[in-house]
């Protein structure tokens, strides 16, 4: 699976929120400002190209639905970010954010609980 650029991502982020449906309802779940409606079409045409949306014809209207879902392309874009530029180490990412003042130690806490928990 290949990263998708920014403009490719905003696009799956539409579509994961409509599930399925047209270019115009994805519009319509996008955050202003909005690409043209023709980029939009152009975008998930190429989304399609690339397998990570389908679609059918209704009528005369393409509707396009999601192949992949965002928790699948988030688990799988994560471990390529991790792995390319944290040695592959979830505690390198951490404690990069922590060097940033990125993230608290609330914030960590409640990461520890939700580990705690998960066992």
């Amino acid at each position: 699976m290949e990263r998708l650029t920014q403009q490719e991502e905003d696009a799956m982020q539409a579509v994961w929120k409509a599930g399925e449906g047209s270019v115009k309802s994805f519009m319509s779940e996008m955050a202003p400002p909005l690409p043209p409606y023709t980029t939009l079409a152009s975008t998930i045409k190429n989304l399609e190209k690339k397998g990570f949306v389908t679609s059918r014809l209704v009528g005369n209207v393409n509707l396009y639905a999601p192949v992949i879902t965002e928790e699948a392309y988030k688990q799988r874009f994560m471990g390529n970010v991790v792995k390319d530029y944290f040695e592959n180490s979830y505690k390198e990412l951490v404690s990069f954010f922590v060097q940033k003042n990125k993230i608290s130690a609330e914030d960590l806490k409640e990461i520890i609980g939700l580990i705690e928990n998960k066992k």
